[in-house]
């Protein structure tokens, strides 16, 4: 029994024993566990939004955490974009170069994937 309960029996005891009846009583009693389960109703309902705003808070969390990572994909990405673009020019200048001085490359100087993208541009 909790402190409610004991204190509802007690306060339906001195009901009965001052003349209130066996009714009165057993009303009493009834009263005071139907309070006891509303309010741990109430306790629960109101932990509920607490451990709702717990898991927005986590979840939160990890959002802030992926973008904050996606933010440095992309920064590497475009920073690995720029790089191979600046190869790109190079080597372009190089074999240009090469050619305009009657030095053409040799196929096997020249790695298939830049062949593929000087190919087809993709």
């Amino acid at each position: 029994m909790n402190l409610t309960e004991i204190a509802t029996v007690v306060t339906a005891a001195g009901t009965v024993l001052g003349g209130g009846g066996f009714f009165v009583a057993r009303a009493t009693v009834r009263a005071a566990r139907v309070t006891t389960a509303a309010q741990e109703a109430i306790a629960r309902i109101q932990t509920e939004p607490q451990a709702e705003a717990q898991r927005f808070s986590v979840l939160q969390a990890t959002v802030n955490r992926l973008d904050e990572e996606n933010g440095q994909l992309r920064g590497r990405q475009a920073r690995f974009d720029a790089l191979l673009g600046g190869f790109s020019r190079t080597v372009n200048r190089l074999i240009y170069r090469m050619e305009r001085a009657g030095l053409p490359p040799e196929p096997e100087d020249v790695d298939e994937l830049v062949r593929e993208y000087m190919r087809t541009g993709a």
